[in-house]
């Protein structure tokens, strides 16, 4: 079983359930919120991707590009500047260099594959809700995408000039204590093991302890 095969999280089945059945309380929880947010898809061209990270190392020149993507994990942003607008509250100009690490694949000269490392910077300058200062700080995160088709490698610098496809999604947020209703603790049902041979027939279905019998039960046999 798992939370799928039982009362579990997600949307409501049908249009005649209420929606408060079950709710038992209320309850203050920790989250990351989001205040704003905004996505900006690009095709960057000609860029010139500086590798490191090579494996194996010292790989021999020239290469021959194959592939590149993004890593899978969250961008970083570097040199932030918020600039807050007097005649509009809690809005920003939000500057900052959204850095997306990529892996790209090559063969070498004596048709040995490889891969290394590079970072893919794409300057940002847009307008954020970004609620006034507060004890707990706001931060700005970023999610970025790469998929690189092509890439021909540059004898000067040692990496590639490259064309990707990207995409940033940019968000203001803060980590807050929200107050929401709540059905109480998820139910943790056992998992289903996938096991053509089961082994143990019977033994999982034993109780966890002992069962008393009383003594009346026992006299009268």
């Amino acid at each position: 079983m798992s939370f799928y095969t039982e009362s579990r999280p997600g949307i409501f089945p049908g249009q005649t359930n209420n929606a408060t059945n079950g709710l038992c309380e209320r309850i203050c929880i920790q989250v990351k919120k989001v205040f704003d947010a905004c996505m900006m898809q690009a095709q960057l061209e000609n860029y010139s991707l500086t590798l490191t990270d090579f494996n194996p190392a010292n790989p021999t020149t020239p290469l021959t590009f194959v592939s590149g993507n993004s890593l899978g994990s969250s961008a970083t942003v570097s040199d932030l500047i918020i600039t807050r607008f007097d005649d509009r509250p809690n809005f920003a100009r939000v500057q900052a260099n959204i850095n997306i690490p990529v892996t790209i694949t090559y063969t070498d000269a004596l048709g040995i594959p490889g891969s290394a490392k590079g970072t893919i910077t794409v300057h940002q300058d847009v307008i954020l809700y970004v609620p006034q200062p507060s004890l707990t700080p706001i931060d700005v995160v970023a999610f970025g995408s790469a998929v690189i088709p092509n890439g021909t490698y540059d004898t000067t610098t040692g990496g590639f000039t490259i064309n990707a496809c990207v995409t940033i999604v940019l968000k203001v947020v803060a980590d807050v204590d929200v107050l929401v209703p709540s059905y109480g603790y998820c139910p943790m049902p056992p998992c289903t093991p996938f096991n053509n041979d089961d082994v143990c027939p019977g033994v999982f279905d034993l109780p966890l302890f002992p069962t008393a019998v009383s003594p009346q039960s026992t006299t009268n046999r």
